[in-house]
């Protein structure tokens, strides 16, 4: 088989699509800086050259990963934009286990991941993570107040800060069932905000 067929066959129609697939698996199996470019055209599979069409560098790669994730229904957004679900149950289930619990390691948030390994806080990467954490208190808010919550805003804060730490601390301990410990915290959080006044 000749060279430009093979191209064609590994670079052909959907290889963005099949690049995007690729650096998803391998960033959430050994992480973002692990992972080089030939490694993603290599599981893609397509050519070098198909993937710098698509992709002109790492951190465009990185980024359009986070911006098809964050659009995926896959995060914790997807949980709180749910409008068949009650809020309250919205809200606690920041804390359940992901749907990819079974994978090893346990890899926590992606966005927290991001920021981690893209330390600059001038850096898109980092840039765009933070919009998504603070998207999730712009999720959260109105879902306490619906409640009925006191001070929703601070209660939303309170919330969020509780699932990312347990994000990140079953990402270090490799527990991807660590959310039920501030499940529990974020039960006793929702109960005295909704409790009459002393």
């Amino acid at each position: 088989m000749s060279t430009t067929t093979t191209e064609a066959r590994r670079g052909g129609r959907g290889g963005r699509e099949r690049v995007l697939a690729a650096a998803a698996r391998l960033f959430a199996t050994q992480g973002i800086n692990a992972t080089g470019m030939e490694q993603v055209a290599e599981a893609a599979p397509v050519s070098k050259r198909t993937l710098y069409a698509h992709f002109r560098t790492k951190n465009d790669l990185v980024l359009a990963h986070l911006t098809e994730l964050a659009g995926s229904g896959a995060t914790l957004e997807g949980v709180l934009t749910r409008p068949d679900v009650p809020a309250r149950q919205r809200l606690l289930a920041l804390f359940d286990p992901p749907a990819t619990a079974e994978a090893t390691p346990v890899r926590g948030c992606p966005f927290i991941d991001a920021a981690a390994e893209f330390p600059d806080p001038a850096s898109a990467v980092h840039a765009y993570a933070r919009e998504q954490k603070l998207r999730m208190v712009e999720l959260v808010t109105p879902l306490v107040t619906e409640l009925g919550c006191r001070e929703p805003a601070a209660l939303a804060e309170q919330l969020v800060t509780l699932a990312d730490g347990a994000a990140s601390r079953a990402m270090v301990l490799d527990e991807a069932d660590y959310g039920r410990h501030a499940r529990a915290a974020a039960e006793v959080l929702l109960d005295h905000a909704l409790a009459g006044p002393d």
